[in-house]
């Protein structure tokens, strides 16, 4: 999972919904950049309001192109706190 450094209440309600896809937490690992990414590897990329997945396709110079697999809406409040 990239974490462009967001707040931990997005961070966790992240792992959250990735949970109810079926994803252990156990195999969430937490980075601003991937260490030695391969080829099929699955990338969640964090933002506000939703999670782009996707899996890495191409590798060039330590760097990875990735195709999009599905991206997940994260819902929140009037008071920003997220409720889904």
């Amino acid at each position: 999972m990239l974490d462009h450094k967001y707040p931990e209440p997005l961070l966790n309600h992240s792992i959250k919904k990735l949970g109810e896809l079926g994803i252990k937490k156990e195999d969430i690992t937490i980075t601003d950049s991937p260490e030695s990414p391969q080829i099929g590897n699955i990338v969640v990329e964090v933002w506000p309001y939703h999670l782009d997945i996707a899996r890495v396709r191409t590798i060039r110079n330590d760097s990875f192109i990735s195709g999009s697999i599905t991206t997940v809406e994260l819902k929140t409040n009037a008071n920003g706190e997220y409720i889904d």
